[in-house]
């Protein structure tokens, strides 16, 4: 028999010797059944994933369907999804019997009605167009819902406003210049310069994504660019991301309403944190600008911030007032469909990948708290304190909640 000191001599030397590595247990993968509805609201053209995202994730083991000619209106034809590895469906109620339905616009009234108890539903919440009981009918149903303008990305950006902001900012520039020309009975002159000739005057309201990529579109045709915002910290930032120094100015009324006069292009890129956009241009200052001029009012979505914007749509997105060429259309992004439906796929396929990998939705929101900021409904309870508030209903803070379950 082996005398203490011996035994603990033997028990050093195991200790000592290679061991088996111990692995971590990984998380069971869940196979995904994700829907993608062919998108009925007006003038909406774009489409939540592109054939190539789908691709991804059928080749990750997951399902998706696709209604009949939901890619149509972004230039994607059935057959490439069907390439892809989705299954083409042809009814929207078989494509709402998917776990997941992904979609650009909030779901109809009729859309909430062919929801399946219990699935989770990733789209736009656009508040200002949901009737009242939309949030009742989602809750009644147990719905989890996601707003993907809501959720935040590593550095706390929220990725879609940001990159529906880059596209919005970057054609708005194209637009006016399309209305300065003959073609559509403008001013004739071309958006830029040229040797030997003044180039175009562009004023944009708005330091933010918008008005910075209205810019840099604008300084690319050569025109001169002046920014105008309240904030300071906004406008030195733009011309540190710009890499050049252009006019920038506080919104003064008497400066702004003096280079309005001159101006050949004014673009409204001014977001309101809460409610409504504030007017920074009054109808005296449009009736003293330049006949031909144009005015692109990007924040129409949000009541815009000219006094004389009125909303219009893509069949017909002007009208003339003082001889003002006024464009006022809310959904700029869908007319460049294909170019935003890549730039949603892009954000929503390695969230669905993730969600698979993480092994469900729940644990995913455990562990993102970008994708979790998203979440206003969770198994038919109301996680978020606006809303709760807007309609007078109770909620639940989404943190502590999943912290229980």
């Amino acid at each position: 028999m082996k005398t203490s000191k011996e035994l603990l001599a033997s028990l050093s030397q195991t200790a000592l010797m290679p061991q088996e590595e111990m692995l971590e247990v990984g998380r069971k993968k869940s196979k995904l059944f994700i829907g993608i509805p062919k998108e009925i609201s007006f003038q909406e053209n774009r489409v939540s994933l592109v054939p190539d995202a789908v691709a991804l994730l059928v080749n990750s083991g997951h399902h998706v369907v696709v209604e009949s000619n939901a890619g149509k209106m972004a230039n994607f034809q059935d057959h490439d999804y069907s390439e892809a590895g989705a299954e083409i469906v042809y009814t929207a109620e078989e494509v709402y019997k998917a776990s997941i339905i992904l979609k650009v616009a909030p779901p109809s009234p009729e859309e909430i009605e062919m929801l399946q108890k219990n699935q989770t539903l990733i789209s736009a919440l656009q508040l200002t167009v949901q009737p009242e009981d939309f949030l009742k009918k989602l809750i009644s149903k147990k719905i989890t819902a996601i707003a993907f303008e809501w959720i935040k990305d590593e550095d706390g950006i929220y990725p879609v406003i940001r990159s529906m902001g880059e596209i919005a900012g970057s054609t708005s520039i194209l637009i006016a210049a399309e209305y300065l020309s003959n073609v559509n009975n403008g001013q004739g002159s071309i958006l830029g310069g040229i040797s030997g000739i003044s180039p175009t005057e562009v004023i944009i309201l708005g330091a933010g994504t918008v008005g910075e990529f209205a810019a840099r579109a604008a300084i690319g045709l050569g025109a001169s660019v002046k920014v105008f915002d309240n904030s300071i910290s906004r406008l030195r930032r733009l011309q540190s991301d710009i890499g050049r120094r252009i006019f920038t100015s506080v919104i003064q009324p008497r400066v702004l309403a003096k280079h309005l006069k001159t101006a050949d292009v004014v673009i409204g890129a001014i977001r309101a944190q809460h409610g409504r956009t504030p007017l920074v241009v009054s109808e005296a200052m449009v009736s003293e600008m330049k006949v031909g001029s144009v005015i692109i009012d990007v924040s129409i979505d949000q009541g815009g911030c000219f006094e004389t914007s009125e909303v219009t749509n893509h069949s017909k997105p002007v009208f003339r007032k003082y001889g003002v060429i006024h464009y006022c259309v809310p959904n700029i992004a869908s007319r460049v469909s294909r170019t935003a439906s890549y730039a949603l796929s892009t954000i929503f396929a390695p969230i669905l990948l993730n969600i698979g990998e993480e092994g469900g939705l729940k644990n995913i929101l455990r562990r993102d708290a970008g994708v979790r900021n998203g979440i206003y409904v969770y198994n038919g309870v109301l996680t978020n304190e606006v809303l709760g508030k807007m309609f007078n209903l109770p909620h639940k803070d989404i943190n502590l909640y999943m912290a229980g379950i």
